[in-house]
């Protein structure tokens, strides 16, 4: 068991952790302020490998795994939440595309998506089913070559932006086994998209609901067989949930790093903040809760790697952990802060309304929960 990064981990770290500093924090702020989606920058990470980290390098992609992918995504997050977030679910759409899709779907799509000259887009929710993933009810039926969409997704990150949106569609009967995945190119007639949603956070990405009517698509787009489309989605997010409880300790380990620099000069009663041992025992739980997200992050990761049989559960559990602990640890920040952690002057309630949202997605924690829960009472799982 070894807990260091080797020698290629810590230089793709420094790598983004300095692109974070240089690229990212410095605009995070304004990005957020005026709903700025910073494509020329989402480029610049593309160029350092950062938009296809495990996808295959035949195609522009970086050949990295997902513990690799943890690291960057940490890093970055700390430069900017909602654009590490973005970043993710790009490489996550890109992914299931390199993993699942054919020769002919690789060539034509993977350059451009690990480019980041094309965007992609991950699109499972419906208005009707957001928890319950398998009731989706967007259709597609088969017409000769082409399939025929309607149906609409919702909170979908890149909506109306995007080049390429994968989509979970219901191609067979209820359940997730009548669900297939298809690519949607934009452009396409009878795709629409919805106004973009006015949001809490996540500023610096495009929300939009996607529609379909009468939309029609070539059976060549299918990513799969019909019917892989729920195993696809899963597939995935057990990756999307690593890399957003990695983007949670990023965010919050900003936020537990700006505290640590108000309490150093911040003075009240005649000394100053770091001083007051109460507050030191904060920070240091701070600290601690951060530290042991960490390793249920890059634990779940290093499982996904390995192909273990119990990686969907610790993907689970990390996500449920360090998504909790990123909110809990930026909101103590904020508190830390007093009445300054308030004001858009500080990054720490920007940071506070980037991460609550990472609660919700990939699954809210309610179903991680709900995932633990089934394997530990199936007899599959050691307690």
């Amino acid at each position: 068991m070894d807990f260091e990064l080797s020698d290629e981990q810590i230089a793709f770290q420094d790598a983004a952790r300095a692109f974070a500093s240089e690229q990212m924090a410095p605009h995070a702020a304004d990005w957020d302020e005026n709903n700025v989606f910073p494509v020329e920058t989402l480029r610049q990470a593309a160029a350092l490998g950062f938009a296809g980290i495990y996808c295959g390098e035949a195609h522009g992609g970086a050949g990295l795994g997902r513990l690799d992918a943890a690291v960057i995504f940490e890093e970055l997050a700390g430069g900017c939440p909602s654009t590490a977030a973005y970043i993710s679910i790009h490489n996550m759409a890109s992914w299931m595309i390199d993993r699942f899709g054919n020769d002919d779907q690789r060539a034509k799509w993977l350059p451009a998506l690990t480019s980041m000259q094309s965007m992609a887009a991950y699109c499972l929710t419906e208005p009707g089913a957001g928890s319950d993933a398998a009731a989706l009810r967007t259709r597609a039926k088969r017409d000769g070559d082409d399939y025929v969409l309607n149906g609409a997704k919702a909170f979908i990150s890149g909506g109306s932006t995007s080049d390429v949106y994968v989509c979970m569609v219901r191609t067979g009967d209820d359940g997730p086994k009548g669900i297939s995945c298809l690519v949607v190119e934009d452009g396409t007639p009878g795709l629409s998209f919805g106004q973009q949603e006015k949001k809490l956070g996540w500023h610096s990405q495009p929300t939009a609901a996607v529609n379909f009517e009468d939309c029609r698509v070539p059976v060549a787009n299918r990513v799969g067989e019909e019917g892989d489309g729920f195993k696809i989605a899963m597939a995935g997010l057990d990756g999307g949930r690593i890399n957003i409880g990695a983007c949670s300790i990023g965010g919050a380990r900003a936020a537990l790093e700006a505290s640590r620099e108000h309490m150093l000069v911040r003075e009240q009663f005649g000394q100053k903040l770091a001083e007051f041992q109460a507050l030191q025992f904060k920070l240091a739980d701070m600290a601690t809760e951060l530290e042991a997200a960490r390793l249920m992050v890059r634990q779940a990761a290093a499982k996904l790697d390995a192909g273990a049989p119990d990686a969907t559960t610790y993907c689970a559990m990390a996500k449920r952990f360090a998504t909790d602990t990123g909110f809990t640890v930026c909101n103590e920040a904020l508190q830390l802060h007093g009445g300054y952690g308030y004001l858009r002057d500080y990054p720490v309630e920007r940071i506070l309304r980037d991460l609550r949202v990472h609660q919700i997605l990939e699954g809210t924690n309610e179903i991680m929960r709900v995932i633990i829960a089934r394997r530990l009472l199936s007899g599959n799982a050691p307690l």
